[in-house]
């Protein structure tokens, strides 16, 4: 296979929002239907935490992060929370955080302290107070890429992936995605560009608005294939 095959299919092989991807230990197995949780509710998965999520609990400890360690459960379609946790305080308030798994949760607390909140500081002049999502957990298929990757589990029905549509500053003003990607201030769109520059270097795939309209009004952030980086 030649590399320049090998370069249009890596996108495809690798994004987690709209084309699913996955570590070694996450189900990818292609079903006849749409992705639906169990309808009777999730159930209770046995057993203590393995190492690397002690490891990280630990981590986000050292780093003053408080949070809630959610039980591990299997949700029916493919879609489990395995090693998760509910980010309670990382200094900035994030809406719609749900269940992250525990590295997701790692990464994107120190995205959002060491990368977010410094470059609205220094480029907008203006203290980061409120970070906005789309959510974590949900538990479907891949959106966006047709009936096949429908099938598929999203990075999303892992709690592996967040959706970051906005951030709120001191000084009243709101930058979302949407609305100021391409923004005719020049200090807005050096932000945004900042932050995911930030984004690509600690999340396994990163996808943003110049990466199709499926994403024009969010940052797609997940720890799954990679690294992916558009």
């Amino acid at each position: 296979m030649t590399r320049h095959v090998l370069a249009l299919l890596l996108p495809l092989l690798l994004t987690g929002c709209i084309f699913g991807g996955g570590g070694s230990d996450s189900p990818r197995v292609p079903r006849p239907g749409p992705i639906e949780p169990r309808a009777s509710g999730p159930i209770a998965l046995p057993g203590a935490p393995d190492r690397e999520t002690r490891q990280c609990l630990a981590d986000l400890e050292r780093q003053n992060v408080s949070y809630r360690p959610l039980p591990d459960q299997d949700f029916g379609g493919g879609c489990l929370v395995i090693g998760a946790v509910q980010l309670l305080d990382i200094g900035v308030p994030v809406t719609g955080l749900k269940s992250m798994r525990c590295p997701l949760a790692q990464t994107f607390s120190a995205w959002v302290r060491h990368g977010v909140a410094p470059a609205a500081r220094e480029i907008l002049g203006s203290e980061l107070v409120r970070v906005e999502s789309f959510g974590t957990y949900s538990c479907r298929g891949i959106i966006g890429a047709g009936a096949s990757a429908a099938r598929r589990v999203s990075e999303h029905g892992l709690a592996n992936a967040v959706d970051i549509s906005g951030f709120r500053l001191a000084d009243g003003r709101r930058i979302t995605l949407k609305d100021d990607w391409n923004s005719s201030d020049p200090r807005v769109r050096e932000f945004l560009q900042v932050v995911r520059r930030s984004a690509c270097r600690r999340f396994k795939t990163v996808l943003s608005p110049d990466y199709n309209a499926a994403h024009h009004d969010h940052f797609h952030l997940d720890m799954g294939r990679g690294p992916f980086c558009s």
